[in-house]
């Protein structure tokens, strides 16, 4: 029996208190283009478990996943290797079925679990403290612009141009509700990024200053001196790092100068999964504490002079008065910081570090390679594991012309961006240390007969 446990008269009564008057208008923020007039087509009404199960399969079979082709894909979600112990740990019991700690002090494991996960992002960060994560990068860089508003008692944002552009929807989404000027443009397909550009546009109104290390096409802006540059005019620098494993070569922004550190924490311990779930990581300077959003654990002693782990600090309104939240993210990804601590502890900052080396000599492999390609031509003069070329046709079609010929070639810029007339021929591409040879072999050689 179907469980329905609210009348026609309930939803009534609720849309009238709200002032809505159908439940269609909760959804008028939501595109019409990603609402559905009707119901999925070739998904059936009624079928039992196992003719669902049957039909599921035969179109997950049209899926080309990551590890069936040659993957260059990037753009804030990368495939890098996780040990097999990093699935085993997270399928225990007392891990997968644990949930927000409500009553924390009896959730010792996964106190200490989360403690541990906010000294591993402190330390990849350069940052004072972190938090116990959010649900994604994107979230995270929002968050971090509402707690430099906070900080600050200023309302605008200077957003550099290679802020990935999910990240810069993210943010004017919400800052709709707030009241929040963000400054944005979208990047030019040029060598370096215009660090100067975003340095000009810091004045006295600024709060913050977002930018993304390294930047969505790759390239590695000057962190030091836009954060000198901002901390000069009163304003915070923000630096997002949406391929943490970067900072296994790079500086840490932290050290850097950044204020505010946020990213995504997906190559370290969580797989694609076809776009989430995600993790959020955000770290910040030790005089900001009391800003930051979400959960905060401690350690402590108990009565018995013991080591034990506690809930430091909740900023959301679930845990104090709504009036007094920092932010309404309701819990962190647990499950994903676990994967990403585990990962991490795997790894160590040694195997890191090779890692890290092993993406960016791929990285440079596949580069070397396409520019021998007639009609190719490699922007970025400094890179980690990602860099963009240039295509002579719309990349969003060679793409799919890649895609046909099983090879995942890259994100098309246009995509991101698809009103940058500009931007149409650029294209993102990413390696890792599960790169092979026959990849860039294969890749190499497709995209040559793609664009012939």
């Amino acid at each position: 029996m179907r469980y329905l446990p609210l009348t026609d008269a309930d939803r009534d009564a609720m849309l009238a208190v709200i002032g809505a008057g159908s439940v269609d208008e909760l959804f008028a923020d939501v595109p019409a283009a990603a609402r559905l007039a009707e119901p999925i087509a070739g998904l059936p009404n009624h079928a039992s478990e196992m003719a669902v199960e049957r039909h599921m399969a035969r179109l997950s079979a049209d899926n080309l996943t990551a590890g069936a082709a040659p993957f260059f894909l990037g753009a804030g979600a990368y495939r890098h290797h996780i040990p097999a112990s990093v699935d085993h740990m997270i399928q225990r019991g007392e891990f997968l079925t644990a949930y927000t700690p409500y009553q924390p002090e009896i959730a010792q494991g996964t106190l200490q679990v989360l403690f541990e996960f906010q000294t591993q992002v402190a330390r990849l960060f350069g940052t004072d403290v972190a938090n116990a994560s959010l649900y994604d990068g994107s979230t995270a860089c929002w968050e971090a612009i509402a707690m430099a508003a906070r900080i600050t008692k200023r309302n605008k944002a200077i957003i550099s141009s290679g802020l990935h552009a999910h990240y810069v929807e993210t943010a004017r989404t919400m800052a709709k509700f707030t009241g929040d000027e963000l400054v944005t443009s979208a990047p030019e397909l040029v060598a370096e990024p215009d660090d100067a550009a975003v340095i000009a546009a810091i004045d006295g109104g600024t709060s913050c200053v977002v930018v993304q290390y390294p930047d969505v096409l790759g390239r590695i802006p000057d962190l030091a001196a836009i954060a000198q540059a901002a901390q000069a005019k009163g304003a915070l620098l923000i630096a997002v790092v949406t391929e943490p494993v970067a900072l296994g070569l790079l500086e840490s922004p932290g050290s850097l100068g950044a204020d505010i550190v946020v990213g995504e924490g997906q190559s370290i311990g969580v797989g694609l999964q076809f776009g989430g779930p995600y993790l959020g990581l955000f770290g910040c300077r030790e005089k900001f504490l009391r800003q930051i959003p979400g959960r905060l654990c401690g350690e402590t002693v108990d009565a018995d002079g013991k080591r034990g782990f506690v809930l430091t600090l909740s900023t959301r309104e679930q845990h104090i008065r709504r009036e007094k939240a920092t932010s309404n993210i309701c819990t962190n990804s647990g499950l994903c910081a676990l994967a990403f601590s585990i990962h991490m502890t795997l790894l160590g900052g040694e195997g890191l570090s090779k890692m890290a080396k092993a993406s960016h000599m791929r990285a440079r492999q596949t580069a070397e390679r396409l520019s021998a390609i007639p009609g190719v031509a490699v922007i970025n003069r400094h890179y980690f594991n990602e860099f963009a070329v240039t295509l002579p046709h719309d990349a969003r079609q060679v793409v799919r012309d890649l895609a046909d010929r099983q090879v995942l070639g890259g994100v098309s810029l246009g995509r991101l961006y698809p009103h940058v007339d500009a931007l149409s021929g650029g294209l993102l591409v990413a390696a890792t240390e599960c790169t092979t040879d026959e990849d860039i072999e294969t890749f190499a050689t497709t995209l040559a007969e793609v664009l012939a």
